[in-house]
């Protein structure tokens, strides 16, 4: 295939994303993979993202712990210990030996945890002390239970959003190129965000510009430490994973995106509608163009996209660059497949969330080459 023709490719043509210069447009979307023992990446991560690395690819990686009252899952990795620091750099190292792009994705679970994953066994934080009842899992085979949580008072929201700011200079330390911070799914910023969760009487609840204001004051401590040019956001206005969602979530998402601007950040990570719940694609008259039209910076889409739907994407200008996760998962060399157009291999949902640090995490085959 000669370069004229893979030109024609809207996901394999080449986009400067601040001072990033992609080679495509394709994009790891974060993937939770609960293989980090003790909340520490193991070395098997260093082959697992090296896989996925192309040369001027963009990588996010797994959603990454803020700090020990953030953990709500197991074997997830943390980034507020100096051992997860330096456990994170042969990591880092490995993509950046391959000319990629890598984004550490810094989240904090909120009341999507149980006692049993907090310091000493103590009640998990939200902006609420509602209840989340017990769930299947999304590997459709685990149920969770969560410990009702406790409601932050006003004056510990500093520190959450400290937990952040410190998170983002661990990530840099580590050698990531910037951060997403993790603002969707129904994890603590999104309990803030969405008014099914949001029952709060002080300065951050009731309305949009309350409700966002412990977002803002994140993104706004990331940026001073780290710079608007290293900083992105993950956001679902329209999800309601984890019993999160919004009376109108239009109107939220464009307050939101028109108030990232004032900070400058590099770029907005939205995902689609569609997605209402994890992995479940739903029919819906939404759409994400006011937001990507309102937003300043990049514009990642995520949520349900296969090669022809990403290709429309962008050639539509309806997104920037497109994250893909359960086909980035079992296709290692995802870009180079829908360069070629070649067929993809099935992901395999029960060996989504395994410990296991070879098989459904880095045993997919690439092309035959």
């Amino acid at each position: 295939m000669d370069s004229a023709q893979i030109l024609t490719i809207p996901l394999i043509t080449p986009y400067k994303m601040g001072k990033f210069n992609l080679s495509h447009r394709v994009v790891l979307a974060p993937l939770t993979r609960q293989r980090s023992y003790q909340n520490v990446p193991q070395p098997h991560a260093i082959l697992y993202y090296s896989q996925r690395t192309s040369q001027g690819g963009l990588l996010i990686s797994e959603a990454t712990v803020v700090s020990d009252t953030a953990l709500g899952y197991p074997n997830t990795p943390g980034i507020w210990t100096k051992e997860q620091i330096e456990a994170w750099k042969p990591v880092v190292d490995a993509v950046h030996a391959k000319d990629g792009i890598f984004f550490s994705q810094i989240w904090h679970a909120g009341r999507v945890s149980n006692a049993s994953y907090q310091p000493n066994g103590q009640t998990p934080i939200s902006s609420t002390d509602k209840h989340l009842p017990r769930q299947i899992r999304s590997n459709g085979i685990d149920v969770a239970e969560y410990t009702p949580p406790r409601r932050l008072r006003t004056d510990e929201i500093p520190q959450i959003v400290n937990d952040f700011r410190l998170a983002a200079r661990n990530a840099i330390e580590a050698g990531f190129d910037g951060v997403e911070i993790h603002g969707a799914h129904g994890y603590l910023i999104d309990q803030f965000l969405k008014d099914e969760v949001n029952d709060r009487t002080d300065k951050y609840g009731g309305s949009s510009e309350n409700r966002c204001r412990f977002a803002l004051e994140v993104i706004k401590a990331t940026v001073d430490e780290i710079g608007a040019d290293k900083v992105g956001i993950r956001l679902s206005p329209f999800a309601s994973f984890n019993e999160s969602g919004d009376s109108n979530p239009e109107a939220l998402g464009l307050y939101l995106v028109e108030s990232l601007n004032k900070y400058g950040i590099l770029y907005c990570h939205m995902v689609e509608p569609r997605m209402k719940t994890i992995a479940l694609v739903h029919e819906t008259p939404h759409s994400l163009v006011r937001m990507r039209k309102a937003f300043n910076g990049t514009f990642i889409v995520a949520g349900g996209y296969n090669r022809e739907d990403g290709n429309k994407a962008v050639a539509e200008n309806r997104a920037d660059l497109v994250a893909y996760g359960r086909h980035f998962l079992a296709n290692p060399d995802l870009p180079k497949r829908f360069e070629l157009n070649a067929p993809l291999n099935k992901y395999d949902r029960e060996t989504f969330y395994t410990s296991d640090p070879i098989k459904g995490y880095t045993d997919y085959p690439f092309l035959e080459t």
